[in-house]
């Protein structure tokens, strides 16, 4: 039997399980920041920061009492929470490291071979000499052992040191042990993970296992591409091996799209509630969103679920942008209702508001922009900045609709 979920049961659903759900002014403790990333599963981490970093910003969408020393705390001193891959760098809670230790044997070779080719015959020279260096003079950023005479470029201009500390990281040996003016500090993983769960191992099966169900907790349904894609640990043929040979625990539903985008079949766990009563409804409130919050993350999905098409445009032309550089898409209950230019200018002490976009049928209502500056308000002192200024003409054609 197929359960037939509305779009407003799906939306809910989803944001539910990303954490959008919750009111964002409820006082949030250091143990319930390593809860929310858990349940979340990863935040991810990006070096742009027109008004925050991406994974402050995320976290601060869900909770606005969010703090950022409680997270440094639990990536620098605790432990509970550790720096790597998932489709890209991002913060993952600790406790799922044994499963990461698969990860980093499955793609050390295909790497070295791979990095040998690109780094050429000193590839091990080069290599062992870096990991000597730490093991002998503790953590280290990557300016302090690159070449005096090698300039400094995109990845592929890395120096041979720079190149052995990513691949170290990547395959396990190195892990990042904080960071300095956002530069990652590489060093031993054993003296960066605790052994709780350093030293824990999975077996493949529980390490397949456990990426598939997790992933399909988090994502509320999907099919078996987008549960690989989730973590990106696995490969979507693994995904639909063990979709068939746990028919059992899941059940198939038809999930109803907006706009013109015909329904789309996906699996979900057993139990999953189709009436839209049975889940929160997100808070009224307009709330500012990363272009790499994890419901953004899979374009075609929050196309298919909220009829937003959002693409990051920094590596556009500037004169073949649609929209801007680093545009910031807007939530309003369960609704994506437009997007926003902005930057925080620090020296100045301003949030700068170069532009508002409405979709289609959302109206710029008194209310609605009320709610709005009232989130810009609020970001405004989440970046540090003392006031919001608006560009003349911020605000595009304005929509009729609700």
């Amino acid at each position: 039997m197929t359960i037939r979920l509305s779009n407003i049961a799906a939306r809910r659903i989803f944001l539910a399980r990303q954490g959008l759900s919750g009111s964002p002014s409820q006082a949030l403790s250091k143990a319930d920041l390593l809860r929310l990333i858990h349940e979340i599963g990863f935040v991810q981490v990006d070096s742009i920061s027109t008004v925050e970093r991406a994974h402050n910003q995320i976290l601060f969408s869900r909770n606005q009492t969010f703090r950022k020393e409680h997270l440094r705390q639990l990536l620098e001193e605790d432990r509970e929470l550790f720096e790597h891959w998932t489709h890209d760098a991002s913060i993952i809670p600790t406790q799922f490291y044994p499963y990461w230790k698969h990860r980093f044997r499955r793609c050390e070779g295909p790497m070295r071979a791979r990095w040998s080719r690109w780094q050429g015959e000193d590839f091990d020279r080069a290599f062992g000499e870096t990991y000597n260096h730490i093991v002998e003079h503790g953590a280290v950023l990557a300016r302090e052992i690159k070449q005096a005479d090698h300039k400094s470029g995109g990845w592929w201009q890395w120096h041979p040191s720079k190149k052995a500390l990513e691949f170290f990281w990547h395959t396990g040996d190195l892990a990042i042990s904080g960071r300095q003016n956002f530069q990652k500090i590489y060093d031993l993983s054993e003296r960066v993970i605790p052994d709780r769960y350093r030293m824990a191992e999975v077996s493949e099966d529980a390490f397949v296992d456990w990426a598939c169900m997790s992933a399909l907790e988090r994502l509320g349904f999907a099919t078996h591409g987008e549960i690989a894609a989730f973590w990106d640990l696995i490969s979507p043929e693994e995904a639909k091996i063990w979709v068939a040979a746990n028919r059992d625990r899941l059940e198939d539903v038809e999930i109803e799209c907006v706009g013109n985008i015909k329904s789309r079949s996906a699996l979900a766990l057993k139990g999953l509630s189709p009436d839209p009563d049975d889940w929160p409804a997100p808070p009224g409130r307009v709330r500012v969103l990363s272009p790499f919050d994890p419901v953004l993350r899979d374009r075609n999905r929050a196309e298919r679920l909220f009829g937003f098409r959002y693409r990051i445009e920094v590596f556009v032309p500037e004169d073949r942008r649609e929209y801007g550089y680093y545009v910031f898409p807007l939530l309003e209950g369960d609704r994506l209702i437009g997007r926003i230019d902005m930057k925080a200018d620090r020296k100045a002490s301003k949030l700068s508001v170069a532009r508002l976009w409405f979709e289609p049928k959302v109206r710029a209502s008194l209310g609605r922009m009320a709610r709005l500056e009232a989130e810009l308000a609020r970001v405004a002192r989440f970046a540090g900045v003392s006031d919001v200024v608006y560009a003349d003409d911020w605000i595009a054609d304005r929509q009729s609709g609700t």
